[in-house]
């Protein structure tokens, strides 16, 4: 037999609104929050796909903001490339047009003189800023101008001239994660871009007795190239070939010494480690205070030049009226610059084209995935509308009940 006391009408009431007003309350939230899953509890499995579904559109939304950043900066590299290469083809004609052997060397000085006008806009766009203010060709020295132009005096002209243009960024290259593990560089060092030749480095120091005489590092365009106790000159030679830098060794028949060759056109850039002397040693570097480039030991023979030297070479050969080294060396020298500068375009562009495809997957991707993320997580809006009404007459019909079931009890009539 169960006990009524006066009481428990009333609570028992006051719980089952109460347990109602908690679920209109529910109800309300998941509306608000356009979801079915508040608490974890909601619906464990759903919420676990979820989290990890959310935590992938973050990061691929993530990978579609750095691809719309690279793009943009490939998009302003490739025209400043584009605009080098179109004043290369400019000099180019003139250095055709001066190899014919008809023009006077009045005449010769006057085409020096728009190529020496040429080489200030090809130096004006090899230090060319982004919309940002940072510099484009500078490495990852980005506040700093790439490349610094010495002036001096020339035959032929009558004012002072660019006569060298050294390179005072670095060769380190900014990345951006595109794809999970999946980088692509962000700028393009300008003594990879403005270079004409292979560059070869010749140094006197007969290196056929050498050996390593402690574990060490030297370091060939920024690759990293251990050495141990004991290495000979071969094993160097085989170790630094062996390595993934744009560079081959060997060594010299007639000297002895080591000598190194990069793989495509671009700047040596060679460092021993802090505490090493391995290619001070080989008489390759100076010292290891001065920075790359110009720490090169200056017996050291070098060859192999920028873009900026080939226009210089064929200006001056311009100024001295030769026509004959305007046709030879300097139209040679004026190719060879063509020539590396497309490489360098056709690299912005394949990056591009990559680019352009990692965006199209992002974008067909990241709303596949919203969908997933909808299906275990959305709420239907229809159903939890009706629940809510359905909640909200019955609140009604129970307050209703209530007020007139619930009898008056003694105090009622103290009033």
């Amino acid at each position: 037999m169960k006990r009524i006391s006066t009481n428990m009408p009333n609570d028992d009431m006051q719980y089952h609104l109460r347990a109602r007003e908690h679920r209109m309350n529910a109800t309300q939230n998941k509306l608000a929050g356009q979801t079915r899953i508040l608490n974890l509890r909601d619906d464990p499995a759903a919420a676990a796909h979820s989290t990890r579904y959310r935590s992938v559109i973050h990061r691929w939304e993530q990978f579609s903001r750095n691809v719309d950043y690279l793009q943009g900066k490939h998009k302003i590299t490739e025209d400043h490339v584009r605009e080098g290469v179109d004043i290369l083809q400019r000099i180019r004609e003139l250095a055709v047009q001066g190899a014919n052997g008809v023009y006077s060397p009045e005449d010769l000085r006057q085409m020096g003189a728009e190529v020496n006008q040429l080489l200030s806009q090809l130096l004006e766009t090899a230090n060319a800023r982004g919309a940002d203010g940072a510099t484009v060709f500078s490495g990852d020295k980005t506040n700093n101008l790439p490349f610094r132009a010495v002036e001096g005096h020339v035959a032929g002209s009558g004012e002072r001239v660019v006569t060298e243009v050294e390179y005072t960024g670095s060769i380190g290259e900014n990345r951006a994660e595109i794809s999970d593990g999946a980088y692509a560089v962000t700028n393009f060092p300008g003594n990879r871009v403005f270079w004409a030749e292979n560059q070869q480095l010749y140094p006197t120091v007969d290196a056929s007795a050498y050996q390593v005489d402690r574990d060490t590092d030297i370091f060939i365009d920024g690759q990293k190239i251990p050495l141990r106790e004991g290495d000979t000159v071969a094993a160097i030679i085989a170790r630094i070939n062996d390595s993934a830098a744009p560079v081959k060794a060997r060594q010299d028949p007639i000297r002895g010494s080591l000598v190194l060759e990069t793989t495509t056109p671009h700047q040596l850039w060679l460092q021993d480690a802090p505490e090493g002397r391995v290619l001070q040693d080989l008489g390759i570097l100076r010292d290891n205070a001065s920075p790359p480039p110009r720490n090169l030991n200056p017996s050291a023979r070098v060859s192999g030049g920028s873009v900026f030297d080939m226009v210089i070479k064929l200006r001056d050969d311009f100024y001295r009226g030769d026509p004959l080294e305007v046709g030879g060396r300097g139209l040679r020298g004026i190719d060879e610059a063509l020539g590396g500068m497309l490489a360098a375009l056709g690299d912005i562009g394949a990056q591009g084209k990559r680019l352009e495809f990692s965006a199209a997957r992002l974008a067909m991707a990241i709303p596949d995935m919203k969908a997933l993320n909808s299906m275990a997580s959305d709420l239907d809006m229809t159903e939890a509308i009706t629940e809510l009404r359905l909640l909200e007459y019955t609140h009604k019909a129970a307050l209703g009940a209530a007020g007139r079931i619930l009898q008056p009890t003694l105090l009622d009539f103290l009033r």
